[in-house]
This record gives structure tokens, C-alpha cells and sequence, in this order.
């Protein structure tokens, strides 16, 4: 295992980012950023041997310190939408910001995505970690979460772990967009999902209670079939 840092350009306030990459015997190209403990990219090789890169990436700092799409970013402290940007917890009320609509989406105005994480290189990869204090975007309690990246036998794995104060919610998750195609549209990949139900969703995309089988809906991948056969 094989693993280099170099400079990846610096925030509006002066703060610097860092990139990581790592390279494994198996042809395995990872690249790592601080700045919202992030996947950049992963390459592998091709059936022509050659290397492509299979996640959706920005060329520079400035892509993701917008990032309206979350590419490749570690999502805290709540991923996905809480309704009306609020929740009770042991009696109590917490508001929290409405950055999606009347919702609170993937953990507010200053998610995860937005800080620059402390790094550490381990043997087969690198762990990133910081302190989210209690208070931080609304929620209770002070959670020390750390998310590592690590590459053995060709596969790259994310390992979360996050100890609290206080009780709160956590809900962390990667926000990366694969293409195995390594370009173009993912519409013809071939996709199998061992499920005969699925969550329906508000038009605020909100689950609405209601679990329903995917029997006749597009949602059904009970047999293998192209993602985009029934999209539209």
C-alpha cells in the first residue's frame, strides 16, 4: 500500500486542504480530501486493463467548497431530511435549520462536508476525525465521529465510528455518485435488488409511512434489469 499527500488549494478563510491518495498492488487509485472527509476519486482498471475513475469528482477546491450535490462527501450530523426541521428526544424540542424547504437536510446550514478533518495515515488507509460540539447546527451533545478509508484486496471500505456525551441523533453516510462506465450516463448499468417493498416518498421527498410492493412500479429490480429501462 502506497499512500501520498499533497496540497489541494485553500478555503476563503485561509485554510488549507489536503489530498490523499492511495495506491494498492491491485491497481486500487484512491484519493482522500480533509475538507469534508471526502472521496474524490476511485480508479480501477478496465477490462482493457486501463484505469477509470467510477465516482463523480470536481477538478479543484473551488467545486466542492460549493458542492451543491455532496460528491463524495462524508454527510452529518443527520443524512437525508428531517421533517419540518424539527425532532423531540427525551421530551425535548431541538429546531434545527430549514436549509431544504420547511426540512433540515444533511445536517444544516454547516454539515460535515463544510469542515476540514483532522487526518491520520493508518497502515492500509487514512482515518479522518473531528469534534462536533454540543449545540453544533441545533443538536444535542458533543459526538467525536471519525470516518476511515481503507483498501484491502482490491476493495475500498468506509468504517464510521461516533461516540456521544450526550443522546442525540446520528445518521452518517457517503454522499458519492458511481459510474462504472467511468463517463457518460450509468442508465445501461445492470442493477439487482433483493427487495419486494419499497418507502414512498412525499413530493417533498419524505417518507410518507406507507411501505408498498414494487410489484408494477419502476422501483421493482427483483430480477436484473438496466437502471434506466423503466426511469421515465
Amino acid at each position: 500500500m502506497k499512500i501520498t499527500k499533497r496540497p489541494f488549494g485553500t478555503l476563503a478563510d485561509g485554510t488549507a486542504v489536503s489530498c490523499w491518495t492511495m495506491e494498492n498492488a491491485h491497481g486500487l487509485r484512491a484519493e482522500l480530501l480533509d475538507y469534508g472527509a471526502t472521496i474524490r476519486s476511485v480508479q480501477v482498471p478496465n477490462r482493457a486493463g486501463r484505469l477509470i475513475d467510477v465516482v463523480l469528482g470536481y477538478d479543484d477546491l473551488a467545486g466542492y467548497a460549493g458542492n451543491p450535490s455532496f460528491y463524495g462527501a462524508t454527510i452529518g450530523r443527520f443524512g437525508n431530511r428531517i421533517g419540518g426541521a424539527e425532532f423531540a428526544l427525551n421530551g425535548k424540542t431541538y429546531w434545527l435549520a430549514k436549509n431544504n424547504g420547511e426540512n433540515h437536510l444533511h445536517g444544516g446550514l454547516r454539515g460535515f462536508d463544510k469542515y476540514v478533518w483532522d487526518a491520520e495515515v493508518l497502515e492500509d488507509g487514512v482515518k479522518f476525525s473531528r469534534v462536533s460540539l454540543d449545540g453544533e447546527e441545533g443538536y444535542p451533545g458533543t459526538l467525536r465521529v471519525s470516518v476511515s478509508y481503507r483498501v484491502a484486496n482490491g476493495a475500498l471500505t468506509i468504517t464510521y465510528d461516533a461516540v456521544s456525551d450526550q443522546d442525540t441523533l446520528c445518521n452518517l453516510t457517503n454522499h458519492s455518485y458511481f459510474n462504472l462506465n467511468g463517463g457518460g450516463t450509468a442508465l445501461s448499468h445492470t442493477l439487482q435488488i433483493h427487495a419486494d417493498r419499497f418507502t414512498e416518498n412525499s413530493d417533498q421527498c419524505m417518507p410518507t409511512g406507507k411501505i408498498l410492493p414494487v410489484d408494477g412500479t419502476p422501483f421493482d429490480f427483483r430480477a436484473p434489469k438496466p437502471v434506466g429501462r423503466d426511469i421515465g
